[in-house]
C-alpha cells in the first residue's frame, strides 16, 4: 500500500454524482424488487510518481490523508494544502462489494486499481486494488441525510421513484434537478416493521436493510 514518499496520482474514470438505489414500491398485491447498484462512486487508477521529500502520505491515502480535486484527477496532498478538498474517513483493501461498507455519512469513494511499480518506498512493487471513503473538507456534504448523494442511502435521506421498482437519491431541500418525492424516516430489519405511513420500501443494505418511506 506504499507509492514513493506518500505521493500518488490517480485519474478518475468516473467522477462521484447521484445514487441509484434500489426499492420496492408497494404495490396490490404486493411488489416488485428489482436490485440495482449502488452508486456515488469514482473509479481511480494509482500511477507511480517521482520520490519526492514529503511528512505524509507513507501509505498512499491512509485514514486521515487528504486527496484533491480535478476535473480529470485526484492527488494525495497534505490536508494543510490549499489544494485539499477531501479527507480519508476510511481505507480498505480490495473491493467495495467484498470489503467493509463506508461509513454513513461518506460522500463519495475513489476505487484504487492495483498497480506494480518498479520500486516503491517499502520496496514490496505494489499498490494494492482498494477503495477509499472520502469526505469533502467543506460542505456541501452529499453524504449527509437528505443531502442527495453519497455512497450510502440513510435515514433522512430523500428519492424520487424512477418506475419499475426503482428510485434515485435527490437533495430533501429541493435543490436537486429532481423534487424529492419521499423520505427514509427509518431503517428496520423488515418490512413490518415499518410504520403505518410507509410507501416506498428502500433497500439500505446493512444491518438494518429496509428503509421505510413516507411521502413528502
Amino acid at each position: 500500500m506504499h507509492v514513493g514518499n506518500g505521493w500518488g496520482t490517480f485519474a478518475a474514470l468516473a467522477a462521484a454524482g447521484a445514487v441509484l438505489l434500489t426499492g420496492c414500491q408497494s404495490a396490490p398485491g404486493g411488489g416488485a424488487e428489482e436490485d440495482g447498484r449502488v452508486g456515488g462512486r469514482s473509479t481511480a487508477t494509482v500511477s507511480p510518481a517521482p520520490a519526492l521529500p514529503s511528512g505524509y502520505g507513507a501509505v498512499f491515502l491512509a485514514v486521515d490523508e487528504c486527496s484533491s480535486f480535478g476535473r480529470t484527477s485526484f492527488t494525495e496532498v497534505s490536508c494543510t494544502s490549499e489544494r485539499a478538498a477531501a479527507r480519508v474517513v476510511a481505507r480498505h483493501d480490495g473491493t467495495v462489494r467484498d470489503g467493509p461498507r463506508c461509513p454513513a455519512t461518506t460522500d463519495f469513494v475513489l476505487h484504487i486499481s492495483e498497480q506494480r511499480p518498479s520500486s516503491d518506498e517499502d520496496g514490496d512493487g505494489a499498490v494494492p486494488r482498494g477503495y477509499a471513503c472520502m469526505r469533502h473538507l467543506q460542505p456541501p456534504h452529499p453524504g449527509d441525510p437528505g443531502g442527495g448523494g453519497g455512497p450510502r442511502t440513510i435515514v433522512g435521506d430523500c428519492v424520487y421513484d424512477l418506475g419499475d421498482g426503482k428510485v434515485r437519491e435527490t437533495a430533501c431541500d429541493g435543490s436537486g434537478k429532481r423534487k424529492p418525492q419521499f423520505e427514509v424516516t427509518k431503517a428496520v430489519d423488515d418490512r413490518s416493521e415499518c410504520p403505518a405511513s410507509t410507501a416506498l420500501y428502500v433497500r439500505l443494505g446493512g444491518t438494518t436493510p429496509v428503509g421505510c418511506a413516507r411521502p413528502v
